[in-house]
């Protein structure tokens, strides 16, 4: 599955971690939601490289005036606010 495609489909970039689980949780299909609630927490690192560099991508983290990333601070990377989502949304699945 190519995650920038199908989160691309999303007009607005979320404001807030919560709004970004709730995106996610609308496009993912149901394997991956499978597989990610399956998952140790503690493999979720492994979500790094895909769905995290798909967030930061079409979420638009990048951008340092992102609503999502001042939402954790001033002075998060985009990074660590990926995993946040990907945290959230596993323990949303839990």
């Amino acid at each position: 599955m190519d995650w920038s495609n199908q989160l691309e489909n999303i007009s607005k970039a979320p404001e807030t971690v919560d709004e970004a689980v709730n995106r996610l949780i609308v496009v993912l299909d149901d394997e991956h939601k499978q597989a990610i609630s399956t998952m140790q927490e503690s493999d979720l690192i492994d979500l790094h490289f895909s769905l995290g560099i798909a967030i930061r991508n079409t979420f638009d983290l990048h951008d340092q005036d992102s609503k999502l990333l001042k939402s954790l601070g001033p002075f998060v990377h985009p990074d660590d606010v990926s995993m946040v989502i990907i945290e959230a949304l596993w323990k949303k699945f839990q």
